[in-house]
């Protein structure tokens, strides 16, 4: 591509900049492979791409957010999916569905995917940066959750276990798809191998005359421990996950 004087009005309807954007991950994708990350500037990015330097701040802060999926559309499409939610569908489905729809932004691409998939293996700072991503969906899902179990027992402890989940449950799907090879006809598989997480989710509210294994509440430092140790536990999967979601 070269850029002419067509180029600075590229970018202004939102499918123009969802392409633009799409571009530039492309780009970074193939230069950081091809030449590595270090050796790999923001110029050579953009002009890859087809614009020119100022356009490419306007979609990343730097070359390390350029290779990662537009994390900000992810989490718009879960809170969408929460603030539209019929309030009778079940907490189990509502929070399934939400996360599904992240699914689209690694695999839409499956070549860029793949390049994505070895690099954030090999380069701490895009490791780093899809660690970050994984806590910003792992948060919100949390805040969601949390709200919809309010007052209720435990309501707190399982929206984070439940978030932690679906974060580790989405990472292992996708591991698994860009593993096999990541084809656009394993993706129905990827996603019902997900879903295998709905059972293990702590959402459903006992029965108030089944008594607890354990009949202790678990509240105040109780519950901070058991949290601090389900965040511990869930930084450690993130260090070994690459794909966020």
């Amino acid at each position: 591509m070269t850029t002419t004087a067509s180029g600075p009005r590229r970018g202004r309807s939102p499918e123009a900049r969802a392409e633009v954007r799409r571009e530039l991950v492309a780009a970074a994708a193939r230069l950081f492979t091809e030449h590595g990350y270090d050796e790999t500037t923001v110029d050579d990015i953009a002009a890859a791409a087809g614009v020119g330097r100022r356009t490419f701040f306007r979609y990343f802060r730097g070359k390390e957010d350029a290779l990662s999926p537009d994390h900000e559309l992810g989490l718009a499409r879960i809170a969408e999916v929460f603030d539209d939610a019929h309030p009778d569908e079940p907490l189990p489905s509502l929070a399934l569905r939400a996360a599904e729809t992240v699914f689209e932004l690694y695999t839409d691409d499956p070549e860029v995917a793949r390049l994505r998939f070895a690099l954030v293996g090999s380069v701490p700072a895009l490791r780093d940066r899809e660690a970050a991503s994984v806590h910003h969906y792992r948060r919100l899902f949390t805040r969601e959750l949390t709200a919809r179990l309010a007052g209720e027992p435990d309501g707190e402890l399982r929206a984070a276990v439940t978030a932690a989940s679906l974060v580790a449950a989405h990472n292992q799907a996708l591991r698994r798809w860009l593993a096999d090879g990541a084809r656009d006809t394993d993706v129905p598989g990827a996603i019902e191998h997900f879903r295998r997480v709905a059972p293990m989710l702590p959402l459903d509210t006992p029965p108030a005359d089944t008594p607890p294994a354990d009949t202790r509440p678990v509240t105040g430092p109780d519950l901070e421990q058991v949290t601090r140790r389900l965040e511990r536990a869930v930084q450690a999967l993130e260090q070994q996950a690459h794909p966020a979601g």
